[in-house]
Order: C-alpha cells, then structure tokens, then sequence
C-alpha cells in the first residue's frame, strides 16, 4: 500500500507529493482489481448473517465484516490508523500495541470517515461487474458437466481468497478518496482569501468549483484507462500486448469516474466546511493575510 512518509522531513501537503501517492495507488487498485476478477462473484460474503460457522463465534455480520474486522484488529494494534492517511471500515477497535510517533500537525482536526460509502459501492456496483466473465465462465463450466440453475452461478467457493482481495483494494480506494483531505488543505493554505468567504457562508458549490479541475480530471482517466488495458492484458514474450485483456477496462475507469472523483470532492468540500471550526475571529483574519 503506498503513502507518503510523514516522518522524513518532507512537504505531505505539496501538490508533487500529494500527486505521486495519487498515481501509485491508481497501480495499487488496478492490478488489486485484475486479481479480484479472476474469482466469481460470490454474492454469499457480502450478505449479512450468511455464514452458520460466523454465527457460533457470536458474529453476525456478513464474512467480509468478519474479515474486516480480524485484519483490522490486528492492523490497529500495528498503529496503522494512527497515521493521517490511514482510516479503518471497523469500529471498537484496539489500541495499538507501539508507542505513538509523533507525526507533525498535517490536516485540520475533524472526524470524516467515507468507510461505509466506499464499502457499500464497492460491494453493490463494482464487485459484480468486475467479476462478471468470471461468473460467466464458472456457469459454463458448470453446464458442461451438467450443473444447471441456481446451483451453477455466482458462486465458486474462494470466500477467504476473494475476501482478502477486497480488502486490499478497499483499503486502497478508501485511502484515495480520504487523500482528498490532503488535497483540500493544501489548496486552502495556497489561498486561503479565496475559500474563507464561502466557509463562513457555507457555500458548498462555490468550494466545488475552486477545487474541481476538470483538465486535470480528463487526464486521469486517459491515464487509468491506458494503464488497466496494458496491465490487464499482460506482455507477450515477444513485448507485445496480450489480448483479451484480464478485466473489465470499462468498469475499472467507471470506478473512478462514477464513485472515487465524485465521493472523493464531496470529502474535499465537507472538509473545507469545517477548516474554519473553533478558530476566532482574529485567527481568521490571520489566515486572510497568509499567517498560520
């Protein structure tokens, strides 16, 4: 999982930095993606109380709640959502075993966390087109040997290899979207003047429209679009592009076009609306003229 170090010295809120952990985790999610789409659907993991082997641990939830929260558990333990960039799906988790690090003041202090719209979206909308061919073939398979119904669709079994892929892309999407407080932070330093006025007399399209780039917004789905066709269609032994390629392209860009840059500026802004909480008239004014 790739993120910036906030420990070495470095500017976490340059646009630079801020851009290359961006583009490392379009990787992260894309080959995560491919690797999910090699298994079935398997619908059973994401439904609530589906599992009689999770209900006798007094478990109730669906086996990527469960799973969730194991590998969180001991994740936290880790101190790993001590880190600025780092947000967990699993409430009630524990304290981490390590020593806190002293990481610098980074983002305005404020509690958003878009776990439950990324878990949702991801296991409604995406899940079940990513996995699509491989549903296909698993019921051709099926048929072929004479499994016919319910009993030949969707469902191939690989809960814990299918569930531990989720959770690494989830994991990479929610750190995606939640760099978006980065991102609103540090446009808001570089200008302060310009934000303030719409913060104070909440204007959410106002605050939209300063941190929207639509220019910028093409390029990165020209971008992911060429990297999942060339990463999923794999190279030849001779060095050229393998055709048909391992997953849905298509689906991979409505990904972000449709979920991460939507979910990912609603954060931005609803950040923005709070950066101003708790602070006095005269720190305002400070911020005006560009002093911290």
């Amino acid at each position: 999982m790739h993120s910036g170090n906030f420990m070495n010295g470095g500017d976490p809120l340059s646009l630079d930095t801020i851009r290359s952990v961006l583009v490392r985790l379009e990787d992260t999610i894309i080959f995560a993606l491919i690797e999910r789409s090699q298994f079935a659907h398997n619908p059973r993991i994401y439904q609530q109380g589906a599992f009689e082997e999770l209900k006798e641990l007094d478990f109730h939830g669906s086996w990527l709640d469960w799973f969730l929260k194991e590998t969180e558990t001991f994740h936290a333990k880790a101190r790993r959502y001590s880190s600025p960039d780092e947000y967990p799906f699993t409430c009630g988790l524990p304290k981490p075993v390590l020593k806190p690090l002293m990481y610098p003041q980074i983002l305005f202090p404020n509690d958003l966390n878009y776990n439950a719209s990324i878990l949702s979206f991801y296991t409604q909308s995406i899940v079940p087109r990513i996995t699509r061919q491989a549903t296909l073939d698993l019921s051709a398979a099926r048929r072929a040997n004479g499994i016919v119904g319910e009993a030949e669709y969707n469902d191939d079994g690989n809960y814990g290899s299918a569930a531990t892929i989720d959770i690494e892309i989830l994991q990479a999407i929610s750190k995606r979207v939640h760099y978006g407080k980065f991102v609103s932070e540090s446009k808001f330093r570089s200008q302060p003047s310009d934000f303030i006025p719409h913060i104070l007399d909440p204007n959410p399209q106002a605050l939209l429209d300063l941190i929207s780039k639509p220019e910028v917004e093409r390029k990165l789905l020209i971008r992911l679009r060429n990297k999942a066709e060339t990463y999923a269609s794999g190279i030849s032994e001779g060095g050229f592009a393998q055709k048909p390629g391992k997953v849905d392209v298509e689906g991979v860009v409505d990904l972000y076009e449709s979920y991460i840059i939507p979910l990912t500026k609603e954060l931005e802004v609803a950040y923005l609306l709070h950066r101003l909480d708790g602070l006095s008239e005269s720190e305002i004014e400070q911020l005006k003229i560009g002093k911290k």
